[in-house]
């Protein structure tokens, strides 16, 4: 058991018997005296990717989720489906479409990813926070380019499509924030 003083983003937590990892959590100072303070979290469960908000009282327990977080791999997409593997354990797991469609264009055969498992089941991929990916289509390198204010588009192997800096060519290797969809700097 957690007390709502332990919440903090990346928590998962068990509520309805799901498992909820915490995305953000808010602290409320009461406004009368004698009021608890109020903890309002936003937490995603993780089998059915719903992002929900519920708000709890200060001094709330709540189970902590039997969730684990393993080292795995992509290694291939099957259709519309990814198929991942444990490397603790060499169990292979297979991603819904629905939630592979949200991954899937940071992810090239052999990328180490984080799997959680809760109950023996993937229930979530974490990819890297930056990826090497090759450019694979672009508009030809204008001359005397720099990098301030103009970019181009380029789409990159897995398919993702991004602005890039004008200087960039095709066959070169670029880092990529999965966070936030952009271009970082040359590999």
């Amino acid at each position: 058991m957690v007390t709502t003083s332990d919440f903090k983003k990346g928590l998962v937590i068990k509520l309805d018997g799901a498992p909820c990892l915490i995305v953000d959590v808010h602290f409320q100072s009461p406004s009368a005296r004698g009021a608890n303070t109020m903890v309002k979290t936003k937490y995603r469960n993780l089998l059915t990717a719903q992002v929900l908000e519920k708000t709890f009282r200060s001094g709330d327990k709540v189970e902590e989720a039997d969730f684990e977080r393993h080292k795995g791999q992509f290694l291939y997409a099957d259709g519309a489906q990814g198929v991942f593997m444990d490397l603790e354990t060499y169990e292979q797991f297979e991603m819904d479409a629905e939630a592979f469609e949200a991954i899937r264009y940071y992810l090239v055969d052999g990328t180490e990813v984080t799997l959680g498992i809760f109950q023996e089941r993937m229930v979530s991929v974490d990819p890297p926070q930056v990826v090497e990916l090759t450019i694979i289509d672009t508009p030809p390198v204008i001359k005397n380019a720099t990098a301030t204010a103009q970019t181009k588009e380029a789409t990159l192997e897995t398919g993702l499509t991004l602005q890039v800096p004008p200087y960039l060519e095709i066959g070169e290797k670029i880092k990529v924030d999965t966070r936030d969809y952009r271009f970082i700097s040359r590999a």
